[in-house]
């Protein structure tokens, strides 16, 4: 059983700050790449911020140096720093991760998504 869970969203006013936490949980497992995901309603899902194991990371240009994606691999936990906020980035905000299982047989590598958190910025 995989769990992406997912905290810190809420509502906010144009030009302030929130940030998101996701932590995975799995049996016996490694995470590679991970990544912040939105969709705003009546629009497609779109990437936000992504991240390496090794820390290389990539943004949409609608973000670029106003968000931070991070991660602590010793937790299982990646970040978005969310800063300058608009109300364009209201949004359900969605954790993925790609996780190798070693408790299945063959070891499976695919992608894992949370549950989404709710993010509201007021103009």
């Amino acid at each position: 059983q995989v769990q992406l869970v997912e905290s810190g969203g809420g509502l906010v006013q144009a030009g302030g700050s929130l940030r998101l936490s996701c932590a995975a949980s799995a049996s016996i497992f490694s995470i590679n790449d991970m990544a912040w995901y939105r969709q705003a309603p009546g629009k497609q899902r779109e990437l936000v911020a992504g991240i390496t194991r090794r820390g290389s990371t990539n943004y949409a240009d609608s973000v670029k140096g106003r968000f931070t994606i991070s991660r602590n691999n010793a937790k299982n936990t990646v970040y978005l720093q969310m800063n300058s906020l608009e109300p364009e980035d209201t949004a359900v905000y969605y954790c993925n991760a790609q996780l190798t299982r070693y408790d299945l047989h063959p070891a499976t590598t695919r992608h894992y998504w949370g549950q989404g958190t709710q993010v509201t910025v007021s103009s």
